[in-house]
């Protein structure tokens, strides 16, 4: 049988099939074009599996070629690497400026692994209704940034459903990804969007500013107006995959539209002479922060960017 799988606990898979769900497992190493993995069978994948004799259980024997997926590395010493979903229309990016912070280098990251797949990402600006004019001043800065790249900027409040009918309307018949630090408001938004899924949701700890995680597994959930939400668990630091120095540039679309305007072909933008992409962030083209990210992830700096406070 066939079916797309909607939820992974590391060692079960649920696999939907028309309207039914099949608790289904991997049988030995299952490796995919040599990624390796600490899930080796993600949601949103499309699947097949044989029923074990003597169960209602699946033994999941085929994963089918998947069109995307988003990925990241742990930025704990293991370093292993998870895919996050697989087989994504749209990426919804939760960020808060307080409640918790979201730097700008996690935002830039994901982002950059987002365009390396080519995977749409719409950046949602949540809790619009609690900020203080400090706060909506670096809000007004974010969006002024990632407006001008090209990315679609939402500001909502989950908490009082500002602009929930927006998002809805862009989520309709799409497989959507929700993605950001617990306490971001993610499964506040999906229960807004979806009051049938009635997810749990944690307070933010005051003392440090940072959510408790209520989603443990991701989990994909058929939505009534059309299509899929994938809900994830949240994310603390996002460790970006097999990045090659004269590429990382490319998943930077302003730093991407000037790339043939540098004197090299081969340019990573750090030392070389008549940069264009240099030249660029000294006349404020491009901003400080953005060149920053592009820097540390060429670095290979995993941890730093996660701690800092807003730079713009």
């Amino acid at each position: 049988m066939q079916g797309i799988v909607t939820k992974s606990t590391g060692s079960w898979y649920n696999v939907q099939v028309n309207n039914q769900i099949f608790t289904c497992r991997i049988k030995g190493k299952f490796r995919l074009k040599g990624i390796k993995t600490t899930n080796p069978v993600s949601v949103g994948d499309v699947v097949e599996f044989d029923i074990e004799p003597n169960t209602t259980n699946g033994i999941i024997t085929k994963i089918h070629p998947r069109k995307n997926y988003i990925i990241r590395k742990s930025v704990n010493l293991s370093k292993q690497t998870h895919i996050i979903a697989a087989n994504i229309d749209q990426v919804f990016l939760f960020i808060t400026i307080d409640n918790p912070p979201t730097t700008t280098g996690f935002i830039d990251r994901f982002l950059a692994s987002a365009e390396a797949y080519k995977i749409p990402v719409i950046l949602l600006f949540n809790k619009i209704d609690a900020y203080n004019t400090e706060a909506n001043s670096i809000k007004e800065k974010l969006l002024h940034i990632y407006q001008n790249i090209g990315y679609e900027c939402i500001e909502v409040s989950a908490e009082k459903g500002i602009n929930i009918e927006n998002v809805k309307s862009k989520m309709t018949n799409k497989t959507s990804l929700f993605a950001g630090h617990s306490g971001a408001g993610k499964s506040t938004l999906a229960n807004k969007i979806d009051a049938n899924l009635d997810l749990k949701t944690k307070e933010i700890s005051t003392q440090h500013k940072q959510g408790q995680h209520t989603t443990t597994f991701a989990e994909m959930y058929q939505l009534p107006f059309g299509g899929y939400l994938i809900d994830t668990p949240g994310i603390k630091g996002f460790g970006v995959v097999d990045f090659k120095s004269t590429e990382v540039s490319h998943y930077f679309p302003e730093f991407l539209a000037l790339n043939n305007d540098c004197k090299f072909n081969n340019c990573i933008h750090i030392n070389e002479p008549k940069c264009a992409i240099k030249k660029a962030v000294e006349t404020g083209e491009i901003t400080a922060s953005r060149y920053k990210s592009y820097v540390q992830i060429l670095d290979g700096d995993e941890t730093h960017y996660r701690t800092e406070n807003y730079n713009l």
